[in-house]
C-alpha cells in the first residue's frame, strides 16, 4: 500500500512549506510540491489542506513498565498502553527504569518494549536505574548495549536527590566511559541519561566529572531541568558549555506551587536568554510516579505522569510562548533522536515513515503513522495494544 499526503504544510521539523508527502511501507519515498501517480498499484490518499504535516514526537523518558513504590506496593504506577502514546502523536519512545529497579527490572523492560515494537512503535532502553552500581541484564555496561538492540545508553542516573546512592565522580566517570565505548562498538550513542533531584547541588558532579576527567559534558544529558529558577539557570550554563538539557512536561500543581517551571515555559525563558534551539528539549516522564513531599520529604501523595502532557507542552510552547512551531518541533523530534544517536524526528526521503498529521488551528493529532502503519485516524486509534478496550 501506498500513501499520498497532498497539501500539508510540511515541519521536517524546518518548514518545508506545502508539499506532498508519499510513504511506501516503512518509507517516506518521496517528497514534492506536486507527487502525481500514474499506477494500478493501491494508493491511500489523504487530504492534508488545513493540516500541518510533522515528523512523529520522540519522547525521551517513558516508564513504559511503571514506576513508584515510594508509598509502598500498593503505589506502584501502572505499565503505558500503546495508545497512551500514539494518540498524542508520539511514535518513538526510550524507556528506563527509575527509583525501583527491585520489583521492575530490565528483563522486563525489554520485553515490554519488544511487545509495543510488534505493535508497529518505536522503542529504546537504557539500562542501569537510578542507582550505581548499575543493574544490567548481561553483568556488564558494555555487553547490554553491545548485544542487546533496546539499549541505547544508561539510565536514567539520580544526581542531588535523596533517593540517589549519592554516586562519587569516580562512579560517575566509570559509567560513563564504560557506555561510551559500549556506544562506539556497536554503533550507538551511549548517553547517560542523568535524573537532576531539587537538591542545590544542581549539576556539580556533572561538572566535576567533566573537569577531574576525560569525560565530556555532552555524555550526560540531565532532565527535570525545570524544577526552580536556579536549577534552570545552572541547565542554561550547562548549555553554553556543549550539553542539552529536558524539561519534563508531566508535573503537578504541588510542584507548580513550590517553584517548578512548566516545561513550554522554561523552553521559551532559555531561548530568550540565547540558548541554541538545538540544546533544548521537553519529555513526558509517563507513567512515572510523581510523589508530593511535605517539608520533611515525607510523602504525601503521588500523581502519574502523562504521555499526553507532551503534546500539550508543544500547543502551549507555539500557543502561550510564541515559540516558532520549528523551534517547538526541535525540542520533541530531531533535537532528542539526534543526541541520542536515532534515526528519527526528522521527514526526508528514505526516513522512516514517522508521521503525524494535525490541525493546522488547534495543533491535535488528526493521524499518526508509525513506521508507515497508520495508529491513529480521525483523532481515534486504529492500532491498539493486545488488551486495550
Amino acid at each position: 500500500m501506498l500513501t499520498l499526503i497532498q497539501g500539508a504544510e510540511v515541519f521536517a521539523p524546518t518548514a518545508l512549506g506545502v508539499v506532498d508527502v508519499l510513504i511506501g511501507g516503512k518509507k517516506i519515498i518521496a517528497i514534492d510540491p506536486n507527487i502525481q501517480l500514474q499506477s494500478n498499484l493501491a494508493v491511500d490518499v489523504i487530504d492534508g489542506h488545513g493540516h500541518i504535516l510533522t515528523p512523529g514526537f520522540v519522547d525521551s523518558l517513558v516508564h513504559i513498565t511503571g514506576g513508584g513504590g515510594e508509598a509502598g506496593f500498593a503505589s506502584r504506577t501502572p505499565e503505558m498502553n500503546l495508545t497512551d502514546a500514539t494518540l498524542a502523536g508520539i511514535t518513538t519512545v526510550i524507556a528506563a527504569l527509575g527509583t525501583d529497579s527491585s520489583s521492575r527490572t530490565l528483563s522486563n523492560l525489554v520485553a515490554k518494549a519488544k511487545g509495543l515494537k510488534e505493535h508497529g512503535l518505536n522503542v529504546y532502553c537504557h539500562t542501569g536505574s537510578y542507582h550505581l552500581p548499575a543493574k544490567t541484564l548481561t553483568g556488564s555496561i558494555t555487553d547490554d548495549i553491545l548485544y542487546i538492540e533496546e539499549f541505547i545508553g544508561v539510565g536514567e542516573v539520580a544526581i542531588s536527590d535523596r533517593r540517589s546512592s549519592q554516586p562519587t565522580v569516580q562512579q560517575l566517570a566509570e559509567l560513563a566511559a564504560q557506555s561510551k565505548v559500549a556506544g562506539m562498538l556497536s554503533g550507538k550513542k551511549g548517553i547517560i541519561s542523568i535524573h537532576v533531584g531539587p537538591a542545590p547541588s544542581h549539576l556539580a558532579l556533572l561538572h566535576q566529572v567533566s573537569e577531574q576527567t576525560d569525560v565530556a559534558l555532552s555524555q550526560f544529558y540531565p532532565t527535570h531541568m525545570g524544577r526552580s529558577q536556579q536549577l534552570l539557570a545552572a541547565g542554561i550554563a550547562f548549555c553554553r558549555q556543549g550539553g542539552t538539557i529536558d524539561f519534563t512536561t508531566s508535573t503537578t500543581a504541588y510542584d507548580l506551587a513550590h517553584g517548578e517551571i512548566p516545561a513550554a515555559q522554561a523552553v521559551a525563558y532559555c531561548l530568550a536568554q540565547g540558548v541554541a534551539p538545538e540544546r533544548l528539549t521537553m519529555s513526558s516522564d509517563g507513567h512515572a510516579s510523581l510523589p508530593i513531599f511535605d517539608e520533611d520529604f515525607n510523602l504525601i501523595g503521588l500523581e502519574v505522569g502523562k504521555e499526553a502532557s507532551l503534546l500539550r507542552s508543544f500547543q502551549e510552547a507555539v500557543f502561550t510562548h510564541n515559540i516558532s512551531i520549528e523551534h517547538a518541533l526541535m525540542t520533541i523530534t530531531s533535537n532528542p533522536a539526534n543526541l541520542l544517536g536515532l534515526k528519527k524526528g526528522s521527514i526526508n526521503v528514505n526516513a522512516d515513515a514517522d508521521l503525524l498529521l494535525m490541525d493546522a488551528r488547534t495543533l491535535t493529532p488528526h493521524s499518526v503513522w508509525s513506521n508507515g502503519i497508520l495508529m491513529v485516524e480521525h483523532g481515534h486509534a486504529k492500532v491498539k495494544g493486545t488488551f486495550e478496550d
